[in-house]
């Protein structure tokens, strides 16, 4: 795969697949920009060459065509911000091809949501085919939707020659920091699962329990284990049709020597609220009408030790209901113990999506090794699946 450092831009119009898919709050003004931010040294790579550059993104899931909400011209003067310069806006992406070509070099195009035509999502050939000659070189750098066969992120490279497909330094850098954990983990490599199903992180799980040394599992998905073990849980997140599956994953972490951590204690909550009435209670004896929303201290403690005498951290998914700050400690506790360890000398991975953004919002981002941007494209890459838009940059 061609590298953006292998590449002269001079006098080449850029086509670059970024993934600008931010968050706005109801005045459209942009709540976390990191996805800006970290397609940046991409775009100021090429320009510094002496290319022009055009840019597509999708932004959210619009239902059938143009929708206000999911414009991409509330970004533009973030991003001329971001560049320093004026950024143009063609505002739909099948009739911008005579504003990409009339680009200097120096110049950038923002170009309206790939999404607005349905075609997008199904990949479709002749919609990419339109695309294509928005620019002479394709450059990818959205890891966050490589794993989507879409007609921007994967299939419009066929219409490019090999040399003139190229992965930006967002996608490499996801793609490196992944593969040193995979590996070449340093031990103890330990593993934080959390979220609110097993269903969703099964895979990783069942691939990781070959790698790992420990596995610590957290998150509403803790519950299941619990009530599989014969514990009494209240009215805390269930899956039933899962309940094999995590006595399963106990004897296979037994079998395989891996230390399997699960929550012994939790934060436990009489309504799903931040104001609800709240005590520590037993995983295995949560009272009925009372539901568990956070690692209790004796497993905070626990997790945490397990953590900070870890070389190499692999997080993803959170430990209770972090958005509440009542439901916050155990996931700030992992937090604090990845950042004590990262300073120790461990490499640590945040796993994007909710991970990333309880780190982000916790104060942690400058204390952890790397927090990926793509939550669903890095689960697939460490399931062993493969990602379309980078087998798209390899030829495959």
């Amino acid at each position: 795969m061609q590298t953006l450092d292998q590449y002269n831009f001079a006098g080449k119009r850029a086509v670059v697949r970024v993934d600008f898919n931010v968050p706005l709050d109801k005045s459209f003004a942009i709540t976390d920009d990191t996805r800006i931010r970290s397609a940046t040294p991409t775009i100021k790579k090429i320009l510094a060459d002496g290319g022009s550059v055009v840019l597509l993104s999708h932004l959210g899931r619009p239902k059938g065509g143009p929708e206000d909400k999911y414009s991409l011209r509330h970004i533009v003067a973030r991003l001329g911000q971001e560049y320093g310069q004026e950024v143009q806006f063609a505002d739909d992406v099948l009739k911008a091809q005579e504003q990409a070509k009339a680009l200097q070099p120096g110049q950038i195009l923002l170009v309206e949501n790939v999404r607005f035509y349905g075609e997008e999502e199904k990949g479709d050939a002749a919609f990419a085919e339109k695309l294509a000659p928005l620019g002479d070189v394709y450059v990818n750098d959205a890891f966050g939707a490589a794993h989507r066969k879409h007609a921007s992120t994967a299939v419009m490279a066929s219409h490019f020659a090999p040399k003139d497909r190229v992965a930006g330094y967002l996608l490499q850098s996801e793609l490196d920091n992944a593969k040193k954990v995979l590996e070449h983990a340093e031990r103890p490599f330990t593993a934080i699962m959390g979220g609110a199903k097993i269903s969703d992180k099964i895979m990783l799980i069942e691939k990781l329990l070959d790698k790992v040394d420990n596995l610590l599992i957290g998150g509403g998905m803790a519950y299941t284990f619990a009530k599989a073990q014969g514990g009494h849980i209240g009215s805390s997140l269930l899956e039933a049709d899962k309940m094999d599956l995590a006595l399963s994953l106990i004897e296979k972490a037994k079998a395989k020597g891996v230390n399997l951590v699960l929550p012994t204690d939790s934060l436990i909550a009489d309504k799903f609220a931040n104001d609800a009435q709240t005590k520590v209670a037993s995983n295995s004896e949560i009272p009925d009408g009372w539901m568990g929303l956070d690692l209790g201290p004796e497993s905070s403690k626990a997790f945490a030790e397990v953590v900070r005498q870890s070389k190499t951290i692999l997080w993803n998914g959170p430990m209770g209901v972090f958005e509440m700050s009542s439901f916050a400690k155990g996931t700030e506790a992992v937090a604090q113990a990845i950042a004590d360890a990262t300073e120790a000398g461990a490499f640590s991975l945040i796993g994007g999506g909710d991970s990333a953004a309880a780190v982000n919002q916790m104060g942690f981002t400058d204390k952890v090794s790397y927090i990926s941007t793509g939550g669903g494209a890095l689960l697939e890459y460490m399931e062993g699946k493969e990602l379309p838009g980078v087998a798209a940059l390899e030829g495959r």
